[in-house]
Order: C-alpha cells, then sequence, then structure tokens
C-alpha cells in the first residue's frame, strides 16, 4: 500500500481519546503515517475526566464503606475516621497522571506518530477536506489526510432549567476535584454516572438527594431500580424519582442552593450547600465545521454515521462518544479499530451491540448484557425470566451481603439465552461472562450444566439458569 506524500498522513484523528488511540495503533500496524490533533490534555475522557478518576474514588470511597461496614462480619470491628478529601484527591489524581503518561503520551513517541497541539476545523479544498489546526499563539497550518478520524469525545451537559446559569453547580468532571466532601448535595440525574457520584459522596459524609426524571436507571431492568433504591436507602441517600426540575436559585441568606421540582407529591423545594447535574452528556463538535464538507450532524450534535462508522463525505469517519452511539470506552476502542479496517483495507465490517456488556460501577455494581424483558418483547420474542435473589449465591452468603440479583431472559421454546442482569458485586464480571454466553448462542440448559467454580459471583450465572426448571431453594450448596 503506498505511503502518503511527506507533507501529508494517511489518517489524521481529531481527538487522543480511547478511540483516537486503537485507531492509531492499528494504522501504525499497517505501515500508514498518522497523526493526532489535540486542543487539551491527551488521553480524553476515560484517563482524564472519566472512567480512571471516577473509579479511583469510588474504590477510595467503598473502602471506607467496608470499613464502616465491617461489623456485619461478627468479631470484626471497625473505627472509619473522617476523610482527608485532599489526600484521596491527590491520590486520584496521581494515578491518572502516571496512567495518561503510561499509556497514552509515551505511546506517541513510541509508536512516532505526529502530534499537533490546536483546535482542528475542517476546511474544503478541491482535491477534498483538509484539516486546518491553530495553535495557542494563534498561527494556522493545514494537515491534509487520505483519511480523517473525528473523536472528539463528549462532554457534560445540563438541560435548559430556570435559574441553572446563575448558580454554582458541579459536574461530573467538576465534583471530582472537590478538596473536601460538601455538606449536602443535590444531584439531578438518575443515569449512571448520577447514581455512583450520589453512592460516592454519600459514602464520604455528605447527606445526598437524587432527583431523577424517571426510574434510576431506566434502560435496564426495572428490577434494578427497585435494588438500587433500597440501596441507596440504606446508605441515608433520599431518592425522589419522576421529579421534574423547574428551577434551581441561591439562597441570599446561606448561600445554599434551592431547587424547585414537580413531584408525584406536587410541587417541592429541595435545599443544599452544593448541587451536582449529572444529566447526561453530549458530542463535542461545535467547531469543528463539520456541515460546509457534507458532513452531517444529529439533533444532540453527533455526527451521523451508518454501522460501518462512515459519515456522509466518503473519507470522513467517526468513532466513540462523538457518535452517540454508547458512551463506553471500549466502545470507542472497538470504532477506532473498525474505521481503519473500513477505511484503509477495505474490510467492510460492521458494528454490532447485541452482546455489549453494561455496567454500572455503584456497589453492589450493574451489569447486563443483551435483551431485557421489555426489548425482548418489543421485537416480538416470546420470552420467559427468572430472578434469582443473591440469598441462593453462596457467594454473596459468604460476603453476608445479599443485596441484589440475578435475572436471565430466555426464548421461548428454543431456551436461548437473550439477556443477563445482575445487581451483585463483581456484576460487571457476571455481564462480561454473559456475553460469552450470548455469543455463543448458549441456552438456559446449557448455562445451568456448564461448569461453574464454587464460591464465585459469577455461579450465580448457573444457579439463574437452573432455576428455570428446578426450586434452587432445595438444593444443597454445591449441587448440580
Amino acid at each position: 500500500m503506498p505511503a502518503a506524500p511527506a507533507s501529508e498522513f494517511d489518517l489524521a484523528v481529531v481527538g487522543s481519546g480511547g478511540g483516537a488511540f486503537a485507531a492509531a495503533i492499528r494504522a501504525t500496524s499497517l505501515g500508514l503515517r498518522v497523526v493526532l490533533i489535540e486542543r487539551a490534555t491527551i488521553g480524553g475522557t476515560c484517563v482524564n475526566t472519566g472512567c480512571v478518576p471516577s473509579k479511583a474514588l469510588l474504590a477510595a470511597a467503598d473502602a471506607r464503606s467496608t470499613a464502616a461496614d465491617a461489623t456485619r462480619f461478627p468479631g470484626v470491628a471497625a473505627d472509619p475516621r473522617p476523610v482527608d478529601m485532599a489526600g484521596v484527591v491527590a491520590g486520584k489524581d496521581s494515578l491518572v497522571e502516571g496512567m495518561r503518561a503510561e499509556k497514552y503520551a509515551d505511546l506517541v513517541d513510541d509508536h512516532g506518530w505526529d502530534l499537533r497541539r490546536g483546535t482542528a476545523a475542517f476546511g474544503g479544498t478541491a482535491e477534498g477536506p483538509v484539516l486546518e489546526v491553530t495553535d495557542a499563539d494563534g498561527a494556522v497550518g493545514t494537515v491534509r489526510a487520505r483519511h480523517y478520524l473525528v473523536a472528539t469525545g463528549s462532554a457534560p451537559w445540563a438541560p435548559p432549567i430556570t435559574g441553572l446559569d446563575g448558580v454554582d453547580h458541579l459536574t461530573s468532571t467538576t465534583a471530582m476535584e472537590l478538596e473536601e466532601p460538601p455538606g449536602s448535595m443535590l444531584v439531578l440525574g438518575g443515569g449512571y454516572v448520577a447514581l455512583e457520584q450520589a453512592q460516592l459522596f454519600a459514602r464520604l459524609g455528605c447527606e445526598v438527594t437524587v432527583l431523577a426524571r424517571s426510574r434510576l436507571l431506566s434502560g435496564e431492568e426495572p428490577e434494578v431500580s427497585r435494588a438500587l433504591l433500597e440501596v441507596l436507602a440504606d446508605e441515608g441517600v433520599r431518592v425522589v424519582p419522576r421529579a421534574t426540575v423547574e428551577s434551581v436559585r441561591a439562597c441570599s441568606t446561606t448561600g445554599c442552593v434551592v431547587v424547585t421540582a414537580g413531584t408525584r407529591a406536587g410541587r417541592q423545594e429541595h435545599t443544599a450547600s452544593r448541587l451536582l447535574v449529572a444529566t447526561g452528556r453530549r458530542p463535542v463538535t461545535e467547531g469543528l465545521r463539520l456541515e460546509p464538507v457534507g458532513v452531517r450532524t444529529g439533533e444532540r450534535g453527533e455526527v451521523v454515521v451508518d454501522d460501518t462508522l462512515a459519515t456522509t463525505d466518503p473519507r470522513i469517519w467517526a468513532a466513540g462518544d462523538v457518535t452517540g452511539h454508547p458512551a463506553f470506552v471500549y466502545v470507542a476502542s472497538a470504532h477506532g479499530a473498525l474505521v481503519v479496517a473500513n477505511a484503509f483495507e477495505g474490510a467492510g465490517r460492521r458494528i454490532d451491540y447485541s452482546g455489549l456488556p453494561r455496567v454500572t460501577f455503584t456497589s453492589p455494581s450493574v451489569g447486563a448484557v443483551g435483551m431485557t424483558d421489555e426489548q425482548a418483547r418489543a421485537a416480538g420474542i416470546r420470552c420467559e425470566c427468572r430472578v434469582l435473589p443473591l440469598e441462593h449465591v453462596p457467594r454473596a452468603l459468604v460476603n453476608r451481603d445479599t443485596r441484589g440479583f440475578v435475572k436471565i431472559v430466555a426464548e421461548v421454546g428454543a431456551g436461548r439465552v437473550l439477556g443477563i442482569t445482575a445487581v451483585a458485586e463483581n456484576a460487571g464480571d457476571l455481564a462480561a461472562a454473559g456475553g460469552y454466553v450470548l455469543a455463543g448462542g448458549m441456552t438456559v440448559e446449557q448455562v445451568a450444566t456448564a461448569w461453574s467454580p464454587y464460591l464465585t459471583m459469577a455461579e450465580g450465572l448457573r444457579i439463574a439458569a437452573q432455576s428455570f426448571t428446578t426450586d434452587v431453594s432445595k438444593l444443597s450448596c454445591c449441587a448440580v
């Protein structure tokens, strides 16, 4: 495959997160010349402001919560001390800096990529699209490539709420920079970011109230919402479901934030020292000048792509959160590799989310893969379900924590497993195992008779499958 002229590149990538790096690594393996263009901090959302820092803080809060709850084990006592939030944040920052260097910045030199610092925008020429890159000094340079990849990610988004612009509110990014937990916090949102951070701050000693527009994690099984409501209530988090926020204002006397919301009980006012808006994210496409080069964007600003990740311009592709597709870094990475295969190898590969695992890192966590009961029925599939309480899973009994369940959705007649959902410790591992079950087209009977190591949470999958034909309450602890 001929290389691009020395003054040009084969692949120009706008962004430097998981999707960008996956594409660049794959392109380098093909002997292609790559340039990355980044206007901010290298590494993208995951390592800087998303997965890594949030899960580092969640792990720290979980350690404190475990210490505080150690008395559930007979003979064990604990004395959890007040949190040194500055120390916790410093530890998080140190971890982020190390991973950013090792997994991102150092790889630029290792692979020999060109890294341009600046803001990119598309421009059109007779030969096709180019990128104009404006650096910090205002100088503009031009980048030409055979193919372009938009991998600019997403950013926290706040809905239009009266008074919100006049209140100093937190986002999922800025909340992780607080050097001490506030005395109280209102969290707007009922998705995974809202719930993870609500539990995080509650475990750090903050009084937390969650205002959710619908049920918690509304895209998952209803049993998930009910389980999380109980978990959060046990930890002192107040959840107000079906709350429609009408306005936000600052209290002139106390400096607190006051949120007025319509609820099933009528209009209510909620007050706290800080407000966290965790109502979702939106793709970052502003300023890219996509429309002049014929690239369509959607209602939320997402780059519109087909299932090969091609845009409406044959030389411009998109990957990751900017597409509006599932916002997981492992999706972005898969996108990046797929784009290079399609753009430069003509692979014609298509993205398929049917076996995509989904994880929410609450404690206990939520893991799911495949269809929910409702989705299966909406697709016209006759299905049956079993919900296995964790009291039937030996690992949960040993942990002395039976909060949660394992649910399996299966096709009537054929017995094919269509979906798996779990609320449990390490539920993400169950979702990953469930992905293999779905990929293999396994039936409930096959899962029920498969090998499963005793005293693992994953054994819950086998027991849940057994519950389709057996009263598992009458089985011995390791019966097959």
